[in-house]
Parts: C-alpha cells; structure tokens; sequence
C-alpha cells in the first residue's frame, strides 16, 4: 500500500537532511511503526506521506500511485491522528467531528454517537472542548481521524497523554482497524506501544532506518535464549534453553528446594532497540 524509496527530506535554513534516504514498504492491512526518540524523524516521514511537506527527494508510491500524482482525492482515502490535538475549542465534541466530517464525501449526515460510546466519551459528546482533558482531546483526535472511513491511517504517538485504560482501548481499536483490512502506519517512542500492536517495525534515529523487522524477530534475534530460575531458598540461576530437559544441572538446581518463578529472558524491544542503535528511545 505505501512504498518509499530513498526518501530524503531538509526543513529549510537546515544544514543537513531531517530524513536521509528512507527506504520502507507497508503492505495492505499491515500496522507498521517507527520507533524512534523524539527528533528522529518520525512525524517529518508521516508529514511527507499525508502532503503537509512537499519538497523532498525520492520515490512515495501510495497504492501503486506516485504520491505528487495524488490530487484532492487523496484525502479521502487516508486519516490523520495527530500527535498534539488541534480541536476547535469553543465547539462541542460532536460540532468538532459535524465540521471535519463536511471535509469528505462520505461523512456527511452521519450519526456519530457509536463513535463517542467507542472511546467512553458519550457523556462528553455535547460538551464544549475547551473543558475537555488532554486525554479526552486525544481521543477525540483517535476518532476523528477513523470518522469517515479512511484506507490508511496515520497515527503520530496515539497514546500519548492517556492513562493506562485508554492507551490499552485506543491499542485494541487501531488492532480492529487492521482486522478491517486498514493500512495503519503508526509513529512512537513507546516500545510497549510498539510491542502490542505493530506487525513490523523500523528503528529509526537521526533521520536513518537502522532496522526494519517484526518485533517478535527483533527480539529472537537480541535477546537471550536462557531461563532464569529462582527458588523459595532464594537462590537464582539462569540455564541455556536448548535441550533444557536434559540438563542435569537444571535438574539438579531444581531439587534443591521448591520454584517460585521461572521465566525466559526475552529481551524487550527497547532493549533492542538500544544494542541496535546505541541510543535510547526516550532521547
């Protein structure tokens, strides 16, 4: 569904590219994330692919299409979560959706209370937004973006400012979306974020991709394939995992007093994506 190639992108009066040479593919129905710290160039790719930034150097194909080959109709086709909400504060929740909603084809007419139960903001639907939390106004953002039914969704750090209930309901949703056949590219520096719903995902620091892979292979391919056992006595051990069975000092280890936990050392995508890039993601 979208392809880039040697994506090169400079904000003007800057002394070096923000994107140098990006190269990534995301296919139909697949949620992709860049993972990345703040400054990587994340939201400057996103801008570029949703036309807020034009000017850049390389190949976009959106749907086999070259993006500058887009008109109007383009719009249509995809949604924007932004990462800071830019709502019409003066107006009601549901005045907020009613006018972007006049934007599309087929968003006219429509009945937007199952979008406010989805987000638990029925109760809020006719309330003005300046009286809303960040919270609220993210997730306004989050159905705003879906309202008219859009292709391909971009999402720049869609759980920001949520608590840890809303992030987890704003996750399953953008997992829905896939199940629906949508394209989802999604931007964070939130590894768990990343984790829970990307199929693959790309480190990217400094305008650079430095690995692209699913996160499950990401984390095979770092992580320690050992166990680490820890006994009521107190004692701890860890244990190569290969051929765990047969391993008589395992066995042995494990008679010298009851289990209280055993559990694999996977390695965590952020730990990964520090051995990768030699930063972290919150830089």
């Amino acid at each position: 569904m979208i392809q880039v190639e040697n994506l090169v992108f400079s904000y003007p009066k800057t002394d070096s590219p923000t994107l140098k040479g990006l190269n990534f593919e995301i296919g139909n129905g697949e949620v992709f994330g860049f993972l990345g710290p703040s400054g990587a160039g994340k939201s400057t790719a996103q801008k570029v692919l949703y036309k807020i930034l034009g000017g850049y150097n390389g190949t976009v194909k959106i749907d086999g299409k070259n993006l500058d080959e887009w008109g109007k109709e383009y719009f249509e086709k995809i949604g924007v979560g932004f990462e800071l909400p830019n709502h019409y504060l003066k107006l009601t929740g549901k005045e907020n959706l009613d006018l972007f909603a006049s934007f599309y084809q087929n968003g006219k007419s429509k009945d937007f209370t199952s979008l406010f139960e989805m987000v638990d903001m029925i109760g809020a639907m006719n309330k003005p937004v300046e009286d809303y939390s960040k919270g609220m106004k993210m997730r306004l953002n989050f159905i705003r973006a879906i309202q008219h039914n859009p292709d391909i969704l971009f999402f720049d750090e869609p759980t920001s400012g949520l608590d840890p209930v809303n992030a987890y309901k704003i996750k399953q949703h953008i997992l829905d979306l896939k199940a629906q056949g949508k394209t989802v590219f999604v931007t964070t520096h939130s590894m768990e974020t990343a984790d829970n719903i990307c199929d693959r995902v790309a480190f990217i620091v400094d305008g650079k991709i430095q690995a692209t892979d699913t996160p499950k292979n990401l984390k095979s391919e770092y992580g320690k394939e050992i166990v680490k056992v820890e006994l009521v006595n107190g004692l701890i051990r860890e244990f190569p995992l290969h051929n765990l069975g047969g391993n008589t000092d395992f066995i042995s280890f494990l008679n010298e007093s009851d289990v209280k936990r055993i559990h694999t050392q996977e390695a965590t995508l952020e730990e990964v994506f520090i051995q990768v890039t030699g930063q972290t993601l919150k830089a």
